[in-house]
């Protein structure tokens, strides 16, 4: 089994990891405050996690996770990650990362910075626009019917097909949104990026249950995303 490597384990990087080890893969996790804050979810995902620096998740990953606040991205270790594939859980959120104005333009998309800050690496969107919460509730095993699929961009059909067997392992199907420059129909703001819920939010800790999303349904969502500047 492979290993997966998670540079950030919070919320969304933790249900990651919890269903990674529960496929069997090994999990190496990061954060910015070091190995020693993770001790409890290490010693609660088992023999499988261990925890260590960001470069060090990234060196033993053989995929890698970056859940990371945006305005930290370019922290993510290069060297390391140079000829990987690296999933990108990131969101823009001028409140929190302040404004970046190459987003604000609509210039590039999210995972497209990050893959310029990565340029030997291969980048996949995936994982933005489902609460954490809701990854280890609508995981199923293949072939059950009430099987949820989650968007992928990537400009490496490769690595789309390496996240597309990991997302399999864990409890997903992958929909194919295209190239990173098609993330954009998944981020903030649109409507896929709150497809999982099982109602509209009303705010932030309206989170409710969440609900199969089934390929057709978040193509339907995809669909309609609009651009600010058509808008």
């Amino acid at each position: 089994m492979s290993t997966i490597g998670l540079i950030g384990s919070g919320n969304i990087g933790g249900a990651i990891a919890r269903l990674a080890v529960a496929a069997g893969y090994d999990v190496v996790l990061s954060n910015r405050r070091g190995p020693d804050s993770l001790a409890e979810l290490v010693a609660d995902l088992g023999p499988k996690a261990r925890a260590a620096t960001p470069a060090e998740a990234a060196a033993a990953g053989d995929l890698v996770v970056v859940t990371v606040p945006l305005h930290a991205y370019r922290t993510v270790p290069v060297e390391e990650l140079r000829g990987k594939v690296v999933i990108d859980t990131d969101n823009y959120y001028p409140q929190r990362d302040e404004q970046i104005p190459e987003l604000d333009s609509e210039a590039t998309t999210v995972s497209e910075l990050l893959q310029a800050h990565l340029p030997e690496s291969h980048v996949v969107k995936a994982f933005n626009n489902i609460y954490s919460e809701h990854i280890p509730a609508l995981a199923r095993p293949t072939g059950d019917p009430e099987r949820s699929a989650l968007a992928i961009t990537g400009d490496d059909d490769t690595a789309k097909k390496t996240v597309t067997a990991f997302l399999d392992a864990i409890g997903y199907d992958a929909h194919d949104a295209g190239p990173l420059a098609e993330g954009w129909r998944f981020q903030r703001d649109t409507p896929a990026y709150s497809v999982y819920f099982a109602k509209k939010p009303t705010g932030f800790t309206d989170r409710g249950a969440g609900r199969q999303v089934t390929a057709s349904l978040l193509k339907e969502h995809l669909d309609a995303a609009k651009r600010y500047r058509d808008m």
